[in-house]
């Protein structure tokens, strides 16, 4: 009896949907998504020689647009400043950010705009010249440091050594880019940005890397995440649970290769509910029945996003470490599909 009235709940609400928001008509029209990205980092969010986008950033971007639009081809990339990127978002500049951004209290509450989740764990750090012989922030004594205005790293930064009394000078540009290019010209003794962040451009960016010391003290706890504009419900919604579903792929096993196979297969009413095949889950969200299969089934789950972008294969290499699912010691849990 209680299956049977459940049953009947799903049914009803995904019959009397709410009509679509302002943002969704407007992606939907529009045919794209339109996505603040940083553009400027190997991990996040870079283009290629070609011109192809690549990042864990740019492929969130490309879940929601297959989740919406049917195709993960249906994405515009728009490279926003730390200084801009939540101006373009409240505005209606773009549709979505997914620029490793933050979520602090302040941003999620006084900006117009609002998190879906968190899709990175990182935190603040900082780098130096292997040659200055720092090993550790104590010795920032007197030391000018670059950053990127507008983020959340140089006011870190700024509470540890005040904290201890040690004198810093900050300088400040708009793009890490640009940052990373002060501090190698000999501007600054040390960089400030997210500790993966910095792992990425010693990577990719940095000339001759073993130059190059990322301090072991990292300041924060920074959870980065996609936003939207606070207003629509139903974009809201779609973003939130496409982020989720990523995550939540990937406890249960369903990954680029197998997902159309198990939804043949799958015997797991849980796994079920995802696929589409028990219970119309994408109905409440005004989106197919086999949503999260096309989407698993363009993108990956979560840990073939993180490997693509920043696992062994690529030059950045940074273990998972909390990235990882919470049965594998990290910090990431699905939510609950029912």
């Amino acid at each position: 009896m209680r299956r049977f009235f459940l049953a009947a709940a799903l049914a009803l609400l995904a019959a009397t949907q709410a009509q679509a928001g302002a943002v969704l008509d407007r992606v939907r029209a529009n045919n794209t998504v339109r996505c603040g990205v940083g553009g400027s980092l190997a991990g996040f969010s870079l283009p290629d020689s070609r011109g192809e986008w690549h990042g864990i950033d740019v492929d969130y971007c490309r879940a929601l647009a297959t989740a919406v639009l049917g195709d993960p081809a249906r994405v515009t990339f728009v490279p926003l400043t730390l200084a801009t990127r939540f101006a373009a978002l409240s505005s209606g500049e773009v549709d979505v950010l997914a620029r490793d951004t933050v979520i602090t209290f302040s941003r999620d509450t006084n900006l117009g705009i609002v998190f879906v989740g968190v899709n990175f764990y990182t935190g603040t750090g900082v780098m130096v010249r292997r040659a200055s012989g720092v090993t550790s922030m104590a010795q920032l004594n007197g030391a000018t440091i670059c950053a990127s205005g507008g983020g959340s790293n140089l006011p870190e930064v700024s509470d540890y050594l005040r904290a201890r009394n040690l004198p810093f000078t900050p300088i400040t540009f708009d793009r890490l880019a640009t940052v990373l290019e002060a501090f190698l010209a000999g501007r600054c003794d040390a960089v400030t940005a997210g500790a993966a962040d910095l792992a990425s451009a010693v990577a990719v960016q940095v000339p001759n890397p073993r130059d190059y010391l990322v301090l072991p003290e990292v300041l924060s706890r920074d959870p980065y995440g996609p936003a939207v504009a606070r207003g629509d419900m139903e974009w809201f919604a779609i973003a939130r649970w496409t982020l989720a579903l990523l995550v939540e792929a990937e406890e249960r096993g369903l990954t680029r290769e197998n997902v159309r196979g198990m939804v043949a297969t799958a015997t797991d009413p849980a796994l079920k509910r995802i696929l589409g095949t028990e219970d119309n889950l994408g109905g409440m969200l005004g989106l197919s029945r086999d949503w999260a299969v096309r989407v698993i089934a363009a993108i990956g789950n979560y840990g073939e996003v993180y490997d693509r972008n920043f696992g062994p294969a690529t030059p950045i290499n940074l273990n998972r470490g909390q990235n990882n699912i919470v049965s594998r010691g990290g910090l990431h849990y699905g939510m609950p599909f029912r």
